[in-house]
């Protein structure tokens, strides 16, 4: 008999429907499984075979086949266990196929028929309502992510039996109801803020404008200054998620298993901090079957590479192009998949090796070729795409022992949602979000200069041998500085800030 359930899989960040077509006819006991399955989905077998019998059902003893369609794309994961058992039983007539007719079946099994959750449920729950489909059973640590699709009832599953029994009418399942998880961006509190930091005004002067267009920037200075400590503070004064935002972040913690529990959508901006040791598929994503790297888990939020000059050229390399694109393409000879990347780059480094260069206190013991080896790491590229270059001294003890509290995190979010307000209003009919987005038209028309602003430019542009790419950026930040401020022109006092955010470039550097 052959029996037909509908599941899911998903491609990067999207998902689509999968048939598990079951059939069970007569001949040698075997259970086999085509429609290019992985190697999770080919063990599923023995998960299913045990799961059924522990469950106390009785499991054929015939010629199964699973087929997955489409089978001309591989299928990985563990949501087939639960369709698979459904189709079995459903094959030797324990269950009506139009019992579960037009819903999605997900879940992976554990030996004795308890249902464990899985990765990738919000694109397949909106690949559901897509179709049209009535309903998904699925995992209930699962039930809240798929509940903020609207529009689909969703059945949360304990264990196989449940399921049987929910299908059979002995006990019906209760919908989950996703009224208590509302969309709340704002709610929940960082447990960091910017009134903590001691001193520093003018590196948080840097990063209020950082925030507020959008901007990717380097810190440097001596170890101790407090530049990771200011780093975990920037999403604090970042706006805060809108729904399509939070959904395509959420997308990507759910493909990679990473959502909160009970939590059914990303509500505060990510914050990532890897390891300098990281990979450049670990930081860009990729593998056999690729995944998302750390530059998709920060979208829309911060991406934070603490000791820039400790990771290997070549991971450093591979960021120029999704800082670019804001996304990021791996392709395999089987399949091609594209990773949204959207993220405010911000690094941090020491001056010098010892850490101590322009030190007034300390003494710095590198040799001038050192210091050269130690930046020679970072290409004139990259720091060419970063906007904004600080200096990040020594904080002072009158400072550190100061009880005045610095501003709260709120007043500049507030400075910061008033520039976003502007951009929004002057890019409202293009696809350009922030000033940090803008390319060469815009610039041109947005970011025209007066004849004093563009002789001070010309000065800076000889003297410290900056590229034309410095130049767009230093025009970027000249207008989000008089955003800032509320003013429609860019005036001189914009642009002379604004270089002075470009004087850490590589060639002044060295």
């Amino acid at each position: 008999m052959l029996a037909k359930v509908l599941s899911s899989a998903v491609i990067g960040i999207d998902a689509y429907i999968v048939n598990v077509e079951v059939d069970i006819s007569q001949g040698l006991p075997s259970f086999s499984t085509v429609g290019l399955p992985e190697g999770a989905v080919r063990e599923s077998k023995e998960r299913v075979r045990t799961a059924i019998r522990n469950s106390g059902y009785h499991f054929p003893s015939d010629r199964i086949t699973v087929n997955l369609a489409p089978a001309d794309i591989k299928k990985e994961g563990t949501a087939f266990d639960l369709p698979m058992a459904l189709g079995i039983l459903a094959g030797t007539g324990l269950v009506s196929p139009s019992s579960y007719a037009g819903h999605l079946v997900l879940g992976e099994m554990a030996l004795d028929g308890l249902v464990r959750p899985i990765k990738g449920v919000l694109p397949m729950a909106i690949a559901a309502k897509e179709q049209g489909l009535a309903g998904i059973y699925l995992p209930a640590e699962n039930a809240p992510e798929a509940s903020v699709v609207g529009g689909i009832k969703i059945y949360p599953l304990k264990s196989l039996s449940q399921l049987i029994e929910a299908l059979s009418g002995i006990r019906p399942i209760e919908p989950f109801s996703g009224d208590n998880l509302p969309f709340e961006p704002g709610k929940e509190e960082y447990p960091f803020d910017f009134s903590d930091v001691c001193g520093q005004e003018s590196v948080k002067r840097a990063m209020e404008i950082a925030a507020a267009g959008g901007h990717n920037m380097i810190m440097i200075g001596p170890p101790g200054a407090g530049k990771t400590m200011l780093a975990k503070r920037l999403s604090t004064i970042l706006p805060e998620l809108a729904f399509e935002e939070a959904l395509e972040t959420s997308k990507v913690y759910s493909v990679m298993g990473l959502m909160p529990r009970g939590k059914g959508l990303i509500q505060t901006r990510p914050f990532r901090a890897p390891h300098h040791t990281i990979s450049d598929a670990g930081l860009i994503g990729g593998g056999k079957n690729p995944k998302p790297g750390e530059v998709s888990l920060a979208h829309n939020g911060v991406l934070f590479l603490d000791e820039l000059p400790e990771f290997r050229k070549n991971v450093l390399e591979v960021l120029r192009q999704p800082m670019e694109d804001r996304e990021v393409t791996i392709s395999r000879a089987s399949s091609s998949v594209t990773y949204p990347a959207n993220f405010m780059l911000v690094a941090a480094m020491n001056p010098c090796p010892c850490g101590f260069l322009g030190d007034p206190k300390r003494e710095c013991t590198c040799t001038r070729l050192q210091i050269q080896r130690y930046r020679s790491k970072i290409s004139g590229p990259l720091m060419d795409r970063i906007d904004i270059h600080t200096d990040v001294p020594a904080v002072p003890f009158k400072d550190l022992a100061s009880e005045d509290a610095g501003e709260t995190s709120a007043e500049i979010l507030g400075r910061v949602k008033k520039a976003r307000e502007i951009q929004k209003e002057r890019f409202s009919r293009l696809k350009v979000h922030v000033n940090a987005d803008m390319e060469s038209r815009h610039i041109r028309r947005y970011c025209s200069l007066e004849a004093g602003s563009m002789d001070l430019l010309e000065n800076a542009m000889d003297r410290f041998a900056l590229s034309a790419r410095a130049h767009a950026r230093i025009l970027k930040i000249s207008r989000t500085i008089a955003d800032l401020e509320g003013s429609p022109e860019i005036r001189s006092h914009h642009v002379a800030e604004a270089i002075q955010y470009r004087t850490l470039d590589r060639k002044a550097l060295l």
